[in-house]
């Protein structure tokens, strides 16, 4: 009795086993997915523990590491560095880090400008290089001069009491459009005049007495 119960027992558990192997490849469409795994916890997920550096030419609102902190972990700073670094550095914040920060904004701007120099002021008004205005002023002086353009200019968008004068657009589109409103909302100018093709230069000539300039399409303007 023995004997046949465990063969049985046997031969049922084998049955078992190929309607599982059989059924598996059939049902494997309709079982649920399997969730994702989790991603690995980062070794500075604390934000206080490892902030990020500044985005801007705003400095930190917070407290800040005192100039007689301002040392890498290795080798040493220059002078300009560390005016650079002056009031910018977050209380537990690498300044190396924020140095390196300041120092790939000089690099995005100079490789830009070598290919295109509107490209590079463009990018500047268009506030596309974090931090540009500080990071050329004290680690790449060299670019002063696509600095002092992109200064003069603004982004697209909205301008109020723009300067009077003729701008250019710095952009290859062929969908800018533009508008000059007096202060009661009259539109006292608005471009441009003809549908424009490719390669087309774009120029918005500001009345005196606009109270706001509004474009789309343009990308940053500058004066002409």
């Amino acid at each position: 009795m023995y004997r046949r119960s465990a063969a049985a027992a046997v031969l049922l558990a084998a049955a078992l086993t190929l309607t599982a192997c059989s059924s598996g490849g059939n049902d494997k469409a309709d079982a649920p997915a399997a969730s994702p795994k989790p991603p690995a916890a980062s070794p500075a997920a604390d934000p206080a523990d490892a902030p990020a550096p500044p985005s801007t030419d705003a400095k930190p609102t917070g407290p800040v590491l005192p100039d007689a902190k301002l040392t890498p972990k290795t080798g040493t700073f220059t002078a300009t560095e560390k005016k650079y670094l002056t009031g910018r550095v977050p209380e537990k914040m690498d300044p190396a880090a924020v140095l390196q920060s300041g120092q790939e904004s000089c690099q995005r701007v100079q490789r830009t400008a070598k290919h295109d120099n509107d490209a590079a002021v463009g990018s500047i008004v268009a506030g596309e290089i974090p931090g540009a205005k500080d990071a050329i002023t004290f680690l790449c002086p060299d670019q002063k001069p696509v600095l002092a353009a992109a200064e003069k200019g603004f982004p697209d968008g909205t301008k109020d009491s723009p300067a009077a004068g003729t701008y250019r657009a710095l952009t290859q589109t062929t969908t800018c459009t533009w508008e000059a409103k007096g202060k009661d909302g009259a539109v006292l100018a608005s471009g441009p005049e003809a549908p424009l093709k490719a390669g087309d230069k774009v120029t918005a000539t500001i009345p005196s007495g606009t109270a706001r300039f509004t474009s789309n399409g343009c990308y940053a303007w500058i004066p002409a």
